[in-house]
């Protein structure tokens, strides 16, 4: 029992450092993206979302991996590029929580919480 907690532990100083940070960033833009296809009259800010990858400290061109990895899970691999396994398993968690919250709440109302949550990553269109 004692030796299964000491791998478990070992198992968590050895995984990636950026891993939570990085699976919450890619709920973020797949959000972002989201809203810009869902949301009438939304459009995403880019730059802000690399902006926020950098202030997270994730690698460079992970804003561009996150919407390529995104555009091919959700154009059934004719858009964009597969990326590594735990990339596309983050964008699949990602998918299936913004699927609940925008049945939960209803697409307006989704649309509505959006403007909030992602303050600086999508603005309307004008």
């Amino acid at each position: 029992m004692r030796y299964g907690f000491l791998i478990a532990g070992l198992l968590l100083i050895a995984a990636p450092a950026h891993a939570e940070p990085r699976s919450a960033y890619v709920t973020k833009v797949l959000q972002a993206f989201a809203a810009k296809v869902e949301c009438p009259g939304t459009d995403v800010v880019y730059q802000d979302l690399v902006q926020q990858a950098q202030q997270m400290q994730l690698p460079d061109g992970t804003t561009e991996q996150v919407r390529k990895a995104i555009a091919y899970m959700h154009t059934g691999g004719k858009m964009g590029e597969k990326q590594d396994d735990a990339l596309m398993a983050e964008v699949a968690v990602a998918t299936q929580a913004t699927d609940l919250d925008q049945r939960r709440l209803g697409m307006p109302g989704w649309c509505e919480a959006q403007k909030a949550n992602l303050a600086g990553f999508i603005h309307s269109k004008n």
